[in-house]
């Protein structure tokens, strides 16, 4: 096996012999019988041999070497800027921050809370609105959010016949990725998308429930729109604008305008364009709205001890807990980003961020004068970054700026010029001599005295004037800060995390370097074709592998989360079967088991939600499903289903279930989270269904960062490939007649800076590789529920009595016998060092264990050991030593200052409390909080 496979698997050649005798198995290859009979195995004797890390990376240099980077005055929301070395280093590169999960365990979150907490203040206090949400994952489909949020808000906003309002103005200013994002998701849900100038807004809002309008504009312009805030909220029209928080520097806030909702992208706060991202959106709003408010958002609560603590509040509105009724389908964010975008904001305080905001206003400004000196005429007056100049020899001007190492954006008749932070007086002098603009043009280096913003819509008021934003103007502060913040947290850098159904696997040093490579990390995602040459090869490459590995016909590379790829898939079945004239398929079949975000997005795309029963052991239950699939032939439009099976094992029949589901004329849609189980061993795409999602943060090694970044690709088979996601400015497309599903993420391959992570990964794994790590995967499952089942039941298995990737461990009966929850298991794991696993699903009352390929074992047999004490511990508050009211579990997680207090009146000794283990005397995790008050939180948060 080659050394790269060899590191990123585990368990060393010795290690892999010891689990395979303790489950009485021979060799590695003996796990398949854990596979179903009617599974399509994978061929990896056809699949391409491994490149060393030397090799992979010379192969990507390559390509990276055919991309011809140019300074970016396109704008569209693409924005260059400096990413300060200490946050680089820090917080981007630092394993402790990358390889984070989601907080949902808030005790062992702190930091990154905090941190998420503070990007949330950030937006806000620009924004000029009391709250904000802890990102999303674009800016465009913060615009969506923004109008589905509106919708949702307004159940009760009749129009004049007493029918539900059911349009949504758009200003046609918008760039237009977001007012495609905007088609896509308003036709499913039966809104009138209207895209209009602003000023006819009043005339058209007879049915109206909702208003977005560019502060500043797309094409740049910026304007008092208080007149047309109040006029919209005098007729119960929710009002939202789409804006730049590095123009709030210098802006009237939304908030002050009368705007209820304000979204965009924190992208310009120090994170590199990347091709179109990872970027964190953000979506601010007024308090009416929290309970409608998408995404995750960060609350202050309060611990056992009365210390201020952090959570993830309002989770009542999630896909995880309303399924088909959430506020939206988001799951996986931009958390890692988000949290790059606010230490941003902290290392340069208000102050700094108002200089950038000046100089990039000033160098705006020096062009307009310049340019209307020379005869030009510009489109509008009042701007922060972004010109819009009148231009017949439009063509001839960007390509004179082109050859001369400026991107400009031509549009019809006129040339769209925006500055940014990285735009310096060469640039300028660039563009000036494209235009024809003689004389001498030095200038601009820090601005002119000239305002392009007018006095009335200045900013007067203050913003990030908190302790955070004003004390780490050094860099050994920053530094500082940021280690502290990352100590109060668990991530992988520390300990497994076996979260199940999440695949917290290894995120290899080698397979992370590129996304520092200038080629990608400056590239505009709208840039021109010649110049991403490499970084379209690396894709189709990507595409290519992913639709082998799978067993599909092709790939789209659009969608930027699983949720996103899952509403993608959705629209692509949705729009093949309207192109047969079947508009009237609209049931979704999903096992209640499924993923929260199914049916949220199922929701999402038009389509009503059938839950299906699943059986004693876990799976669709096969007579519900076929008498559902019967009761709705006439209206069937789709079947989601997981494999394995969120029960965490293989099943047989799946090909026989899609097939049921094709002959009643639907279409199946596999839920690709636990693909983990399959690569190089099964090809899921020749079982049966028409459409899968693949989670790239998971089974191909994007760092889960927090929460997001995350890519959920999308693999269809034939017929369904011309009905793939589409983007308007995609210029491969423009010669393309396939209709598509419309634009469901702002840019053409969504998060592009972190795809050249899989691509490492595949190249670097080979075939062989890709098989070894799914059957370790497997036997790592398999060896932790062995240890467990003597003191925990298993509650499902499959063929042989095997799991597949993961296991379900039933905490139910210590409730009963103990009164010991799975959430008190969860929080004693912590005194532990450990990360809980998932907790109360896809079972209430128990807990998934995923402990990957990547975990040795002597790291598997610390986590067994921890599971196996926490189960004495239970026994002995059974036999009554400890009450079920005051024992090591109840009172989890131990802070090391609770251990400290005078007042120890446990029946229990500290010690017991914190090393429960031996090991843990030689390291140990201190949780910085005890168990915080969710309760509380959410009483709080919504006082505000």
């Amino acid at each position: 096996m080659n050394d790269f496979c060899s590191r990123h698997c585990g368990p060393s050649a010795e290690e892999e012999a010891q689990m395979l005798q303790f489950l009485n198995l021979q060799k590695l290859e003996d796990l398949t019988r854990a596979l179903p009979s009617d599974i399509v195995p994978a061929k990896p004797e056809n699949g391409e041999p491994a490149l060393s890390e030397r090799e992979a990376r010379e192969e990507l240099r390559e390509c990276a070497k055919q991309n011809k980077t140019a300074a970016s005055m396109i704008g569209l929301g693409y924005y260059g800027t400096e990413m300060p070395a200490v946050l680089r280093r820090n917080l981007l590169e630092s394993p402790a921050w990358y390889t984070a999960y989601t907080p949902y365990q808030a005790e062992i979150s702190q930091g990154r809370l905090e941190l998420l907490f503070h990007f949330q203040t950030m937006c806000a206090e620009l924004s000029g609105l009391p709250m904000a949400n802890a990102s999303l994952l674009d800016e465009a489909t913060a615009a969506a959010e923004a109008m589905t949020a509106l919708f949702r808000a307004s159940g009760r906003n009749k129009n004049g016949n007493g029918e539900n309002a059911k349009t949504f103005l758009a200003d046609d200013s918008l760039f237009p990725q977001t007012l495609a994002v905007l088609r896509t998701r308003a036709e499913p849900l039966g809104i009138e998308l209207r895209i209009l100038p602003p000023e006819d807004f009043p005339a058209q809002s007879a049915n109206a429930f909702g208003a977005l309008v560019g502060y500043p504009g797309g094409d740049g312009n910026i304007r008092d729109w208080r007149k047309l805030t109040a006029a919209l909220q005098e007729k119960n029209i929710g009002a939202a604008c789409a804006t730049d928080l590095l123009a709030l520097a210098l802006l009237k806030p939304p908030g002050e305008m009368g705007f209820e909702i304000a979204i965009g992208s924190a992208q310009r706060f120090g994170t590199p364009m990347g091709g179109g991202g990872p970027h964190a959106a953000f979506f601010a709003f007024a308090n009416k709205y929290a309970r409608f408010a998408p995404g995750r958002i960060v609350g202050k609560s309060r611990d056992t001890r009365e210390r201020e603590a952090y959570r993830l509040a309002l989770q009542t509105r999630e896909q995880h807990i309303r399924r088909e009724k959430a506020t939206s389908n988001i799951c996986t964010a931009q958390a890692l980003p988000a949290m790059l975008s606010a230490a941003y904001a902290i290392y340069y305080g208000p102050e700094g961020l108002k200089t950038t905001a000046r100089r990039v206003h000033g160098r705006a400004a020096f062009l307009a004068e310049k340019l209307q000196n020379a005869g030009r005429k510009l489109r509008h007056n009042s701007f922060f970054d972004t010109l819009r100049v009148f231009a017949e020899d439009a063509g001839d001007i960007a390509r004179r700026a082109q050859n001369a190492g400026v991107n400009l954006l031509q549009l019809p008749g006129e040339i769209g010029i925006s500055a940014d932070e990285l735009t310096e007086p060469r640039h300028l002098q660039t563009v000036l001599a494209a235009f024809g603009c003689g004389g001498n043009n030095n200038g601009g280096d820090n601005g002119i005295n000239v305002c392009a913003i007018p006095e009335s819509l200045a900013r007067k008021s203050l913003f990030c004037e908190g302790e955070v934003f004003r004390m780490c103007r050094g860099e050994h502060e920053m530094l500082r800060y940021l280690r502290r913040l990352s100590g109060k947290d668990i991530a992988l850098n520390r300990s497994m995390i076996p979260l199940g159904s999440c695949t917290m696997k290894l995120n290899a040093a080698a397979e992370m370097e590129p996304m520092a490579w200038p080629e990608f990390t400056e590239m505009h995602p709208f840039a021109p074709a010649e110049q991403t040459r490499g970084t379209r090869k690396m894709l189709a490459d990507l595409s290519r592998r992913l639709a082998e590995l799978t067993g599909f016909d092709s790939v789209s590379l659009q969608p930027n989360a699983g949720a996103q790829g899952e509403f993608a898939g959705l629209l692509a079945i949705r729009a093949y079967l309207k192109s047969r004239g079947e508009n009237k398929r609209d049931v979704c079949l999903i096992p209640i088991s499924a993923h929260g975000t199914n049916p949220a997005s199922a929701a999402m795309a038009g389509m009503r939600v059938v839950t299906v029963e699943v059986d004693d052991s876990g799976q669709a239950d096969a007579d519900d499903l076929a008498r559902k699939i019967k009761e709705h032939s006439d209206s069937l439009a789709a079947l989601m289903m997981t494999y394995p099976s969120t029960s965490g094992v293989f099943a047989e029949g799946m090909p026989k279930i899609c097939e049921l589901a094709h002959k009643a004329g639907g279409q199946v849609y596999m839920d690709g989270a636990n693909l983990n189980a399959l690569v190089g061993v099964a090809l899921p795409g020749k079982m049966g269904p028409d459409v899968m999602h693949i989670n790239l943060h998971k089974t191909f090694c994007i760092p889960h960062g927090g929460g997001g970044p995350g890519m959920g690709p999308i693999a269809v088979a034939k017929h369904l490939s011309p009905f793939l996601p589409s983007h308007p400015l995609a210029q491969e497309e423009a010669e393309s007649a396939s209709p598509g599903c419309g634009a469901v993420s702002a840019a053409p391959f969504g998060s592009a800076l972190v795809l050249p992570i899989p691509w490492m990964y595949l190249r670097m794994m080979g075939a062989e590789g890709l098989r070894k790590a799914t059957l370790t995967a497997i036997l790592s499952a398999n060896y932790v529920a062995r240890r467990l089942e003597k003191a925990w039941k298993i509650q499902f298995r499959g063929e042989g009595g095997f799991v597949a990737h993961e296991c379900i461990v039933d905490a139910r009966p210590c409730k009963k016998s103990a009164g010991v929850s799975v959430e008190d298991v969860a929080k004693r794991l912590a005194d532990y060092g450990f990360h809980a696993p998932t907790v109360s699903w896809p079972l209430p009352g128990a807990v998934m264990i995923e402990p990957t390929e990547s975990e040795p074992l002597p790291e598997l047999d610390r986590f067994c050991d921890a599971m196996l004490a926490i189960a004495e511990e239970i026994k002995r508050v059974e036999s009554g030593e400890w009450s079920r009211e005051d024992n090591p579990l109840v009172n989890a997680p131990h802070a090391a200052e609770d251990l400290l207090a005078e007042d120890w009146r446990r029946p229990y000794s500290r010690e017991q409390a914190a090393y429960p283990a031996p090991r843990l005397r030689k390291e140990k995790y201190w949780p910085p909080v005890s168990r915080i008050d969710a309760v509380y939180g959410d009483r709080m948060l919504l006082k505000k």
